[in-house]
């Protein structure tokens, strides 16, 4: 909960749910945040694939949003479409920042602004949601910016096919086609998907982190090519 608060309200953008105060009162830790009128995008994936036209504008504010919180030293580890909010004018809010992971101050990729902390998970252990973990994620390693940027390959695959890249019948089952396999191409579920639009997609659930884009901004400017 203390994680999810300091990570948070570090954060100031419009992609991102806004943490206006956190306390503790009587003994019973409190986050003050905005209120949000909307839905989950899940519920919206519930229906199926979405127009490519809305899931290119999604995905550019997710992008907007990781990079922003990138920027800070955060890597967010959760990305899924429970943690992606829809309010009723369209924005995007990225939400949970739970599992953050907060770069420590000088640690070879730009300082972090956010107070260095305790690090609260040990190497080896596996963090995140079976199905939108990177493969470093599924190995335990440690990772950085470039797994968030593998989940949100997955939550655009979806968003464009309808259905998740990789599916099984168990955990184990899933972990090891994010190890192993390749997702179906998106032409075989829809036809209106550009091969520039596929190959942004392609780029992000690269199993090498380096092989990924270097960067959220650098996925924006990608994405923002396409409109």
């Amino acid at each position: 909960f203390e994680q999810e608060a300091r990570a948070t309200s570090a954060l100031n953008h419009p992609n991102i749910l806004t943490v206006y105060d956190i306390g503790n009162y009587e003994g019973a830790p409190f986050i003050v945040a905005e209120l949000l009128e909307g839905e989950e995008l899940r519920e919206e994936l519930n229906g199926g694939a979405l127009p490519v036209k809305r899931a290119i504008d999604y995905a550019q504010q997710v992008a907007a949003g990781l990079a922003a919180a990138h920027d800070k030293g955060i890597v967010h580890r959760d990305l899924k479409p429970e943690n992606l909010f829809i309010t009723k004018d369209g924005r995007v809010k990225i939400l949970d920042f739970g599992l953050a992971k907060v770069r420590m101050a000088g640690s070879g990729s730009g300082s972090s602004e956010v107070a260095t902390q305790k690090q609260m998970t040990d190497p080896g252990t596996v963090m995140g949601t079976v199905g939108y973990m990177s493969p470093e994620q599924v190995n335990g390693k440690d990772v950085d910016h470039r797994s968030d940027i593998f989940s949100f390959g997955l939550i655009l695959y979806e968003m464009l096919a309808g259905k998740r890249a990789f599916e099984g019948d168990s955990a184990v089952a899933m972990m090891s086609a994010i190890l192993r396999d390749d997702p179906p191409e998106l032409s075989e579920t829809n036809a209106r998907i550009s091969p520039a639009l596929d190959k942004i997609v392609r780029r992000c659930l690269e199993k090498k982190p380096e092989n990924r884009f270097h960067s959220a901004h650098d996925l924006g400017f990608a994405l923002g090519t396409l409109t």
